[in-house]
Formats: structure tokens, sequence, C-alpha cells
């Protein structure tokens, strides 16, 4: 397996006087579609300047200048902070935490949503425990019009810290950006996200953070991740990257897992990545994208066979009629 070199450094912002609880960042790119609800959302709650920093950070846009937006919503409680050269998703992120002036950093896609109690909900939980590193919440899958089309598993009842996190997160992706808010201090322990994934490097981060801080849960569904013709999971899924980057990312978190459970963790992670690119597949075949469809075939089953994958490969054809009628 590849060895990466050591995740970006995040500066300390320790210098800063009065510090907000929340630091909500939201970066744009090209695209400001859906950038008004995103908004919306978090202005519907915002407790005011002292307790919430709110910032649209622009990344080197050539189309679809947000400024306009951001002023006519925002009414001066936004700001907006733009790159002088464009740095990509994960030079994105990295640039959110580094603007980021609060203790608790929530980076918000401008295609994201969070609803009503978001941040009230976990401010609760997070106000008086120095331990917990991060908090996530259940979340949805909405599509272009913000109807519901998935909800994540619940992963516990009630709120409280996930124990034995990482044996869950450092099997499959559980978590979207928009749904969990993590401590500026972590970020400035662990370092930033890693330039080397790209779809994946969310993933990688949730994982770091769990092998090293205890991680809250709350039951609620509070946040939705947005899936759109435009997106970055689309264009990631078309170009077949999915699985690719899923198995670098495996690389990049089999350090942090139990050596004694590592093996069996990762046939199970490739295991579910391969079904993921048969899912992908299905979807793309109810498409009549029958060429697209076989590569994401192909690079499922060059990640992994087993009895659950076979099953789904025979099965295939036929969900994918069902679907269809």
């Amino acid at each position: 397996m590849p060895t990466y070199p050591a995740p970006p450094e995040i500066a300390s912002r320790h210098s800063v006087a009065s510090k907000p609880f929340w630091s909500v960042i939201i970066p744009t790119y090209n695209r400001t579609t859906y950038l008004e609800s995103t908004l919306a959302g978090v202005l519907a709650q915002d407790p005011g300047p002292q307790e919430m920093q709110i910032e649209v950070l622009d990344d080197a846009s050539t189309m679809n200048d947000p400024e306009a937006l951001v002023q006519r919503v925002g009414g001066g409680r936004v700001s907006l902070f733009r790159q002088s050269r464009n740095l990509g998703l994960v030079g994105s992120w990295n640039a959110c935490i580094e603007r980021a002036a609060g203790d608790w950093v929530h980076i918000l896609h401008s295609d994201d949503l969070v609803y009503p109690g978001f941040y009230s909900t976990l401010k609760s939980a997070l106000g008086g425990d120095g331990d917990v590193g991060a908090a996530f919440c259940r979340w949805t899958i909405v599509d272009e019009k913000g109807e519901r089309v998935w909800t994540s598993d619940l992963e516990r009842s009630a709120p409280g810290i996930l124990p034995d996190f990482l044996n869950a997160i450092g099997v499959s992706q559980r978590i979207t950006t928009p749904s969990i808010v993590v401590r500026r201090s972590v970020y400035e322990k662990l370092g930033g996200f890693r330039s080397e994934l790209s779809s994946t490097a969310d993933w990688e981060m949730w994982a770091r953070i769990a092998a090293h801080f205890p991680i809250w849960y709350e039951p609620q569904v509070l946040a939705a991740w947005r899936v759109h013709a435009q997106s970055k999971t689309t264009s990631v899924v078309r170009s077949v990257e999915n699985v690719a980057d899923g198995l670098r990312c495996l690389a990049a978190i089999r350090p942090l897992l139990p050596a004694e459970q590592a093996r069996g963790m990762l046939r199970k992670a490739r295991e579910r990545i391969a079904l993921r690119a048969l899912d992908e597949a299905r979807e793309l075949w109810k498409g009549r994208e029958f060429a697209l469809a076989l590569r994401q075939v192909r690079a499922g089953l060059r990640c992994r066979v087993s009895l659950r994958v076979v099953k789904a490969l025979l099965l295939l054809p036929v969900k994918s009629h069902r679907a269809s009628l």
C-alpha cells in the first residue's frame, strides 16, 4: 500500500481575543444555484456575531460571482472571502479551517442544508465537554428540489458519545460534511485534509479524528447533503474515480486501525466499496448508461469479490429492471 506524507498543518489562532463558539464557513466555486437556501438555513438559526462567524469562501470563481447574492441574503451579516487562486475541493476545505475564528468549525457546502435546531442542539451537547473532538447528527440526502431521497442509518437511539466509533468509520464512510462540526484545536493537532485524496479526503479525516478523540452523535436528522447533476459526487462516479479513491483512502486509514483488527476491517471496507460501485452501476443502468454501468461493475469486482458482492452482481439486472418499471 502507498504511504502518504503528513497532512498539512493548520495554524493556531490562540491570539484571537474574543472567539465565537461557531465558525460556519461555506465554500463555493462557480455555482450559486443553491447558495441562497444554504445561507437561509444558517441565518434562521443565527445567535449573533458574538457566537457565530458566517463566511462564504469563494474558491476563485470564474463565473456566477456570489457577491451580490451574499449581500442580498446576508444583509451585511455574512462576510465574503475570495481566494486569489483556485485550490480545489480539498484545498478549499483547509482554507475554510484557516479562516475559522471560532472554537467549532462547520464546513457547509454551498449546495447543502442545515435544518432548524442544528446549532442549538449541538451546542447544548458540546458546551461543557472538553474531550469531544467532533460531533455529527443523523443526515439525509436530498435532490435538486430539496426532497429527501434517503436517510442515514441510526448510529444510536439517544444522543451521546459513540464508543469504538473507529471500528465503524474505519470500514465505511458514515458522515457527510454538512452533518459534522469539529473543534478547531483538533484540526490544529491532527492537521488538515489530505490533498492526495479527492472524494474521500473527508472520510480519512473523520477516521483520523475517531482514532484520537471521542465523537458525539445526535440522532435527530438536522442536516442534508444535496446530490445533483453538477455535484462533485456525480462527477466522481462518472469518471469511475470513486473506487480508486476509496482504495487510496483505505491505505491512508490503515495505520490508524488496531493492528489485530486491521486486516479484517480492510476486507470489509473493500467489500463496501465494491457494493457501492454496484449500487452506482444499478443507477446508471436505470438511466440506460450501459457502458458506464459496466465500468462501475468492473471497478467494483477488481476491488473485492465476496459472496455478498456476487449476490449483488447477480441481482443487479433484476433490481434495475424493477426500478425502471
